[in-house]
């Protein structure tokens, strides 16, 4: 016979199942939060690439290291 907790742990348990194994939730959110990394990794140097637009520090230091001052 069961006792009371094992009994009323099986009974919650047929009444909502997984639609995966967990290990599948753990694969989807690495996957989400990798995706999201490799975005914000593609933006990591914008600023600098507009310090010009804005007055920023280092705009004739740009011009020296490209050989044009004209950035558009």
């Amino acid at each position: 016979m069961l006792s009371v907790p094992a009994a009323l742990v099986a009974a919650l348990e047929d009444q909502a199942p997984l639609i995966a194994p967990p290990w599948v939730f753990a694969l989807v959110a690495f996957a989400c939060f990798l995706v999201l990394g490799l975005i914000t990794w593609s933006f990591r140097d914008v600023a600098n690439r507009h310090s010009q637009k804005t007055g920023g520090v280092g705009d004739n230091s740009h011009a020296d290291a490209h050989g044009s001052s004209d950035h558009h």
